[in-house]
């Protein structure tokens, strides 16, 4: 399968939207629930100053992955790029799209001025696949906050805390 990574535009909206709500499905994935992911969240996805939004595409023209983070606009942590967040349609997971969307995010994060020098983010602890993921990327554990999400029925689980040095 042939996948091309580019900066998103407004025209990529409706397919990153229909891509975070179906991996929204799955439980784990995703913080946000299919219905907290709406066209003015994707707008401000693609749209945010400072920040990365990059959209996966097949042969066809389908957007099937999508990963974005934002810059911190605090001074003493203007050199971090945070909140990163990736999607990935499920019937297209397992073929390195997510691998090839955070190796694009890195190098877009290197190019940047001012420089980013570290890229941090935050992964369900239920979620083993996305961590060995950022492991195999370079991302280190730092952290684990307890009980940071809630899922519907009641149940916590913990955040893993990862950053990378660039």
């Amino acid at each position: 399968m042939s996948i091309t990574i580019r900066q998103a535009s407004l025209d990529d909206a409706s397919g990153i939207l229909a891509t975070h709500r179906a991996a929204a499905v799955l439980p784990g994935r995703l913080a946000r629930t299919p219905d907290e992911i709406t066209e003015a969240y994707v707008r401000g996805v693609i749209e945010t100053p400072g920040g990365v939004c990059l959209v996966a595409v097949d042969q066809e023209g389908l957007v099937c992955g999508e990963i974005h983070a934002r810059r911190e606009h605090i001074a003493l942590f203007s050199h971090v790029l945070g909140g990163v967040t990736v999607a990935v349609l499920p019937d297209h997971q397992g073929r390195g799209i997510g691998f090839k969307l955070f190796m694009a995010l890195i190098a877009e994060a290197r190019t940047m001025s001012p420089p980013v020098l570290r890229i941090e983010l935050a992964a369900g602890a239920g979620n083993p696949d996305a961590i060995r993921l950022y492991e195999r990327l370079g991302f280190q554990q730092e952290g684990r906050q307890v009980a940071r999400g809630r899922f519907p029925d009641g149940r916590f689980e913990d955040d893993i805390l990862m950053g990378m040095l660039l």
